[in-house]
């Protein structure tokens, strides 16, 4: 019986699997999106969120600690200085989780996992709110 254990096991021993989540933490941080099963989305979002507020921590500390997570310097660096500065506000929920197809080898469900602020949409809808901006006064000179 499993009784209260929780967490998928996802077919693999304990430090395999502990070195898969290690590792798609680190790809999707260092990313901001990456595309995996839907199981394995669901189980990195818990990681992820922790390692998201330690970046928020900002101590000493906790940067040891998401070091021994990520084993990736300029993953933690990046985690400490720009993805914690976007979610400062923000109490939780720093994941989303978007189904996008089912893989043609064994029809698993594939599923979009990216940060809810990620750094190029921003920027898109930075540039796309100012020639929105802009093109209303450019139609109502021009008619």
């Amino acid at each position: 019986m499993r009784h209260r254990k929780k967490g998928r096991q996802l077919g693999r021993q304990t430090k395999h699997r502990g070195a898969l989540f290690r590792n798609m933490v680190t790809s999707l941080l260092e990313q901001e999106r990456i595309e995996t099963t839907e199981a394995k989305a669901k189980e990195i979002r818990g990681f992820t969120d922790r390692m998201i507020t330690l970046g928020k921590e900002g101590t000493l500390p906790a940067r040891r600690r998401a070091l021994g997570f990520l084993r990736s310097k300029a993953v933690v660096s990046k985690l400490f200085d720009d993805v914690a500065a976007r979610f400062k506000d923000r109490p939780g929920g720093y994941t989303r989780i978007i189904k996008t197809r089912r893989r043609i080898g064994d029809a698993a469900e594939m599923v979009a996992i990216e940060l809810v602020t990620r750094q190029d949409t921003t920027a898109q809808k930075k540039s796309a709110a100012s020639q929105a901006q802009s093109s209303p006064a450019a139609e109502s000179t021009s008619s």
